[in-house]
């Protein structure tokens, strides 16, 4: 039997008061329907079916690249009608998942456990139990614990109002009945929709039983309808990202205060101090330690790096034994060799640094090859951009540059050069040669400076 999700994503999200389609807002740096579509394709090998409605062009736009099949949904007539839409794209013998683009916390074995409940039966619904269930759909069952339906809370009466296991929404049936329940749904009830739900209360009135699953954790099941909502979800995924690194072995100064925006894969006695932002596909190898503040997007990071408080590694290749910080700031394109130096307030741009070279304060490399056992001093800069196009400098190894020196692309500058303080190099340097270039220093005596004129 072939499993097929169908994910309802055509509600407007009024609440959210944006611009943006609700299902395109992020949770852990990708988008609520990103982590949908993610879990959709952990049990199922067929094309996922998104329907969309309100912003649908600009859903379609975001995803453009993705395996899916679209429906749209023009007239948003509730949770029966929108599945309706979809019921083209599955078969008789298929069993159909239906999620929602704006539940992006449930886990994959919530859902298998699921296609379980629904295999022998032919449906299945998701439930869970809430200290607060207003708003929601209340799940009623008979004395010995079967399904007899889903009511909504307009709809409730007071009895029915006090129960507190709720449904999620979230429901597994056979392509079969849906095609036989779908176009039978009314819309008697307090929204005048056709509700989804009102499938269970079919199959009950058939005599078929209905299988749950009621989550353990209520926050898998939580929908995003506002900005708080946003805000508590993030912290909740978050919190997951903490926990599963705290259980991989890694130290987090303060769990609560990570934010992990794409994939972290750390090694052996890791280090994580606090506010640290990882975006993109980080990788950090053993002995790593991130101090307070930083910023590493889709770079890797060796043994025994050390990275120093309110630094940021963007697109790099750190080399093991490298130390970086505190306030430097490493861009795209960059790779550092082992043992390497980047001090405060220095920046490195598309530039390789070659084993054991050091770059300890207020200086620009970009554009750069430095060689092995180079020594940058203070205030250095490489003339990398003439306006329209950039140049490259190279510096090969054992090269010492003295501070406040401008090395204006491109140039060379060869094996073991001693590049005296305040030079500018223009021209191409052979090895072993010192360079300056000053102005000579005048000594004026007898001088007065200029003196404010009293009032």
């Amino acid at each position: 039997m072939n499993v097929v999700t169908t994910i309802l994503a055509a509600g407007q999200g009024k609440r959210m008061r944006s611009r943006a389609a609700k299902v395109l807002h992020p949770i852990g740096g990708k988008p609520m329907l990103r982590h949908v579509l993610e879990l959709a394709l952990q049990f199922s090998s067929v094309k996922p079916v998104v329907v969309i409605g309100h912003q649908g062009a600009q859903i379609r736009e975001a995803f453009k690249n993705e395996a899916v099949d679209w429906v749209e949904q023009s007239e948003q007539r509730g949770t029966g009608h929108a599945v309706l839409q979809a019921s083209s794209h599955f078969a008789a013998d298929d069993l159909v998942v239906i999620l929602y683009g704006d539940v992006p916390l449930l886990r994959p074995e919530s859902i298998r456990q699921l296609i379980e409940a629904a295999a022998d039966d032919g449906l299945a619904i998701l439930s869970c139990r809430v200290q607060n269930p207003t708003g929601y759909g209340r799940v009623l069952r008979s004395e010995s614990g079967k399904v007899l339906g889903i009511v909504e809370h307009r709809d409730a009466s007071p009895s029915e109002l006090g129960i507190n296991e709720i449904n999620t929404g979230i429901m597994v049936c056979s392509g079969q009945r849906l095609h036989k329940w779908l176009p039978a749904l009314g819309t008697d009830n307090a929204q005048g929709e056709y509700y989804l739900t009102d499938c269970v209360a079919l199959a009950v009135a058939e005599g078929l039983p209905v299988g749950s699953v009621c989550l353990e954790d209520p926050q898998e099941a939580q929908g995003v309808n506002d900005r708080r909502q946003l805000a508590s979800m993030e912290r909740e995924f978050q919190m997951r990202c903490a926990l599963a690194l705290l259980d991989g072995g890694v130290t987090l100064a303060d769990p609560a205060r990570l934010d992990v925006r794409g994939s972290l894969d750390c090694g052996d006695d890791v280090t994580v101090d606090v506010n640290v932002v990882f975006e993109g596909n980080v990788r950090l190898g053993d002995n790593v330690y991130i101090g307070p503040n930083c910023v590493i997007r889709a770079s890797e990071i060796g043994d025994g790096v050390t990275v120093l408080p309110h630094s940021l590694i963007d697109s790099a290749l750190i080399g093991e034994g490298c130390q970086i910080g505190p306030f430097a700031r490493i861009r795209p394109g960059t790779v550092l060799e082992k043992n390497v130096h980047v001090g405060n307030f220095v920046e490195v741009k598309n530039s390789q640094v070659g084993a054991g070279s050091k770059a300890n304060h207020l200086s620009y490399l970009g554009d750069a090859t430095v060689g092995k056992h180079v020594n940058i001093g203070a205030g250095t800069i490489t003339c990398n951009y003439d306006g329209a196009r950039k140049h490259r400098t190279i510096i090969e190894d054992d090269v010492f540059v003295g501070s406040d020196t401008q090395l204006v692309a491109p140039v060379r500058v060869g094996h073991g050069v001693t590049i005296a303080a305040g030079t500018t190099v223009t021209e191409d340097v052979d090895s072993n040669r010192l360079v300056i270039s000053r102005v000579r220093q005048k000594t004026i005596s007898g001088w007065s400076r200029p003196r404010k004129e009293n009032k």
